[in-house]
């Protein structure tokens, strides 16, 4: 674990509500909702963004948000995460505010993650400088990390309308596994709990049930996690940008099959 953890609520909310429906025969039944409320984040009381999100770990959400965006450089600069769902806001304090903060949010594009997500001018600017080596990878090993994802998905086994994210080690074991309506949410709640257990992802696949985009193939790339799995497809952004940084990409994969679309001289049949 780091050695140094910011001062953090626990606001974790429940995130499953009932409600009465009709079927195909006019039948009534009791089904399950995911929760889903807004929360806005501000650093050092400016306002960043709203995020539509389950709330089953805001802060997580928080802070991996504000590392994958490039708004926070270091664990140790943040003092406070605090969020209040009555006012559906979280507010984070850091050590110095940032004096560039609204050039760095002068340029911001509406990606294609659900509820609509964001990223910034800045963030784009880095892809140039990150590289990437993909591992040797196997149909076996890809099986492992499949297998090893039966027994989570749970909100989306009761209530749907979810994706899940997870880190995984080469081997299958789930590290940690997060669902959120939004992929995007998922990926930067995975990428806050590694910051603050101090865990790189060097040597880690990340799965999501979600589609490959632009967004999640930098999200990926700057917890620097060189093999990316998913159950859904893949844009040509999402393809152009692994091939640039380096990342494997494995997607449509659902039982035994499965596609590499980068990587291919590292995927061992």
């Amino acid at each position: 674990m780091a050695s140094y953890c910011p001062e953090m609520t626990n606001a974790g909310i429940h995130s499953l509500h009932s409600a009465m429906v009709l079927d195909e025969r006019g039948e009534t039944r009791e089904i399950f909702l995911t929760g889903e409320r807004p929360l806005t984040i501000y650093l050092d009381k400016q306002e960043i963004v709203t995020l539509m999100t389950m709330g089953a770990q805001p802060e997580l959400l928080t802070l991996g948000y504000l590392r994958n965006q490039g708004l926070v450089h270091a664990l140790e600069d943040v003092v406070a995460i605090q969020v209040d769902w009555d006012v559906e806001a979280v507010a984070v304090t850091t050590r110095q505010t940032r004096s560039d903060i609204s050039q760095l949010l002068s340029k911001r594009t509406v990606t294609s993650g659900c509820g609509q997500g964001t990223m910034f001018g800045h963030v784009m600017e880095s892809l140039n400088r990150l590289t990437i080596s993909c591992p040797d990878f196997t149909s076996d090993s890809i099986y492992q990390v499949l297998h090893g994802l039966d027994e989570y998905n749970q909100m989306y086994k009761k209530a749907g309308a979810v994706h899940g994210c997870a880190l995984c080690s080469t081997d299958g074991d789930v590290e940690m596994f997060v669902e959120d309506v939004g992929r995007h949410n998922a990926v930067d709640a995975i990428s806050g709990w590694m910051w603050i257990e101090g865990i790189t992802g060097a040597d880690k696949v990340f799965y999501t049930t979600g589609r490959l985009t632009s967004e999640m193939v930098i999200k990926v790339a700057q917890m620097q996690v060189p093999l990316l799995l998913s159950r859904s497809g893949v844009t040509e952004k999402g393809l152009s940008i692994a091939q640039q940084i380096g990342i494997g990409m494995v997607a449509r994969a659902k039982g035994k099959h499965f596609l590499v679309f980068n990587g291919l001289e590292k995927f061992k049949s």
